[in-house]
């Protein structure tokens, strides 16, 4: 079988789980991507909304959410590779507000009873999500850390928020307050080190960051769609966002008057882009080495770096209850270390957006796999709906 026919069965029986999905009334409706060197196939399944008239498109608009994260890191990579950065460097040297860590002697400590950070949070610890800073799966009010977060009002432990109206100095001064939840290097802790690092490049390089973006991968690679802000003249191909409430969808974010239409006051560096299936597939192509020339912005060291995973075997299980079982952590993205997780090949990476997104890329079929929806998940475990479209795509059914 030619790759063209390959990637119409596999988009066939992509169609097969995003109509399923869509019919049973878990999304108004869907986008994917099967792609493999220059060829991709593309489904598109219902509305924009559940009142919209405008079908799916392959150029519709989705908040991609923790998809933002990958591409952070490359922009990260990128700067280690100019000479910028380097991994092993302390973050203090441009984030002063970080520096002296205090950390708690335990999660449920009170604030005051800490201990020194053995070391300096490094630029690689804001990578791997080891910074010693993240979000607490429990009850929002259950330690006190936490009830210091809200009354701080600290955006990075929880969902995106768009119309947040702190800028990130201020931001970073606030959060340069809390004591660490972990020492450096010692726990994976999900999120905040990804809104950490989004100053620290704006910092390093001298630009806000959505124009280092714009400029470090977006342009060069094309991706036209992809931003902190739709601009006027794409709007309409920005699609409603809901949630799940009884089993029912709720909208959430209107596409017409979106907090996604307005740039930001604090570029979220950790959730807040947007994009769409083919802007998406440019970049993965750059991390499977599909592009060369001009566009291999990426050398094949700082890839490894980001493809392989960092953790120790402690550190997986405990991070388990978002990474899931059989998932360890590169440098922004997740990499599967054990066959038979979610019907997905070891060596694969990619993650999943918390507003309704997910990406797989496997280097060794050179596979990607992107499916947007607009339906917010409900847990840390991918919804059903990804989890047999990632099965479609990479563990077929045998004819």
């Amino acid at each position: 079988m030619s790759d063209a026919d390959g990637l119409k069965a596999l988009a066939l029986q992509a169609g097969t789980v995003l109509r399923k999905h869509v019919a049973a009334g878990y999304a108004a409706g869907a986008v994917a991507l099967i792609g493999r060197r220059t060829a991709a196939e593309v489904v598109a399944v219902g509305p924009q909304g559940l009142d919209s008239s405008r079908p799916m498109g392959r150029d519709s608009v989705f908040r991609i959410a923790s998809l933002t994260k990958p591409l952070t890191a490359a922009a990260a990579m990128m700067l280690v590779q100019h000479g910028k950065l380097r991994l092993d460097a302390p973050v203090e040297r441009w984030l002063p507000e970080l520096a002296n860590r205090r950390v708690l002697r335990q999660l449920d400590s009170a604030l005051s009873d800490t201990v020194p950070a053995r070391r300096p949070i490094t630029v690689e610890d804001l990578l791997t999500f080891r910074c010693g800073l993240g979000i607490v799966l429990a009850p929002a009010d259950t330690y006190p850390i936490q009830r210091e977060i809200a009354a701080l009002q600290l955006i990075g432990f929880g969902p995106p928020d768009p119309t947040y109206p702190t800028a990130p100095d201020k931001w970073l001064r606030r959060l340069g307050t809390l004591p660490l939840m972990a020492q450096p290097g010692e726990r994976w802790m999900y999120n905040t080190g990804a809104y950490i690092l989004g100053v620290l490049l704006a910092r390093v390089s001298g630009r806000s960051l959505p124009d280092l973006l714009q400029r470090l991968l977006f342009e060069p690679l094309g991706m036209r769609d992809t931003g902190f802000a739709v601009p006027p003249a794409s709007r309409a191909r920005l699609v409603d966002a809901y949630r799940l409430e009884d089993g029912r969808l709720q909208l959430f974010d209107a596409a017409a008057a979106s907090a996604w239409n307005v740039p930001p006051r604090f570029p979220d560096a950790g959730a807040g882009l947007v994009s769409t299936v083919d802007d998406y597939f440019a970049f993965s192509r750059l991390l499977l080495h599909e592009l060369g020339g001009s566009e291999r912005l990426l050398s094949p060291a700082s890839v490894t770096a980001m493809t392989t995973d960092h953790l120790t075997s402690g550190q997986r299980a405990e991070g388990s209850p978002i990474l899931s079982t059989g998932r360890g952590w590169g440098l922004g993205m997740s990499v599967i270390t054990t066959s038979g997780v979610e019907g997905l090949p070891p060596g694969a990476i990619g993650w999943n957006g918390g507003l309704g997104t997910t990406w797989v890329a496997d280097p060794r079929s050179g596979i990607t796999a992107i499916l947007l929806t607009q339906t917010r998940f409900t847990s840390p475990v991918a919804p059903a709906m990804h989890q047999e479209f990632w099965r479609a795509i990479f563990s077929p059914p045998v004819a």
